[in-house]
């Protein structure tokens, strides 16, 4: 089952697809030979593909603590979750908060066959899986996702890579707008999303990606900025992954991370 009531298309195996070449970056198992294919040939043009994914894990890592533990957030919405990789979202989340809730929403059928992995909660919490796609903007929408989060309640809502696979043809600012207006005041949009900002080779992966059919659009600071709006950045503000509130020294630079990251607070 779903959450959302939409029958998931069956798994084409024939084309690669992002999350499951996300998975062989992070150095999982659950991806077909396409996808691997266009993982290498993106690791060909551009090298530091595995290093910027593992630091935006990290970053997922970090905010979410920061967010369960210092700002009391009890209810988190994840899109664009991928094929989990331990430790998950609700897994640091529930071991700050305990009582936690959390949903994840992917597109990818292949996501929803670990759908148990996704929702094995702390007793004292919850977890739920959404078979949705962001480019509809129903997210917010789907049943499952309304039985476990009180929207009326804040809640942190978290885009992880997942922004620059919305080209601007897709409508990707109005689409992150109209899910921030329907989040209750408090709440926050944690965001990373690829740039040339750091390492102009990032467009050779893009072209990569495009290649094997999935759309994508890196773009600058200011660009992925314009998501922010209507909501106020909480410190470091708008900052490569790596140095989102680091514990320590990572050793990467810049030009290896190629991600922007940061966490808005809804007024």
């Amino acid at each position: 089952m779903t959450g959302s009531g939409a029958q998931p298309p069956p798994i084409d195996t024939g084309r690669a697809h992002s999350a499951r070449m996300y998975d062989y970056y992070l150095g999982g198992k659950d991806w077909y030979p396409v996808d691997r294919e266009a993982a290498e040939k993106v690791k060909e043009v551009f090298p530091f593909i595995v290093t910027g994914a593992r630091a935006n894990r990290d970053f997922m890592h970090r905010a979410t603590r920061t967010l369960a533990a210092e700002y009391g957030v009890r209810q988190f919405i994840d899109i664009g979750t991928g094929i989990p990789t331990s430790p998950n979202l609700h897994q640091v989340a529930q071991e700050a908060a305990p009582e936690a809730r959390v949903v994840y929403a992917d597109n990818d059928p292949t996501v929803l066959e670990y759908t148990d992995a996704l929702t094995l909660s702390h007793p004292r919490g919850r977890t739920a899986y959404v078979h949705a796609d962001l480019r509809h903007d129903d997210v917010l929408e789907a049943p499952r996702l309304r039985a476990t989060v009180d929207l009326e309640e804040p809640v942190a809502l978290s885009l992880l890579a997942v922004t620059h696979f919305l080209p601007d043809e897709y409508g990707p600012y109005e689409i992150v707008r109209s899910m921030v207006e329907r989040l209750a005041p408090g709440s926050f949009l944690v965001l990373s999303h690829a740039t040339p900002d750091f390492n102009p080779a990032a467009h050779d992966a893009v072209a990569v990606y495009r290649q094997s059919g999935t759309p994508a659009q890196i773009r600058t600071r200011a660009e992925i900025e314009r998501f922010f709006d209507g909501t106020e950045l909480i410190e470091p503000g708008l900052t490569s992954t790596h140095r989102w509130r680091p514990e320590g020294d990572s050793g990467i630079t810049d030009a290896d991370a190629f991600f922007y990251a940061g966490i808005g607070r809804k007024p």
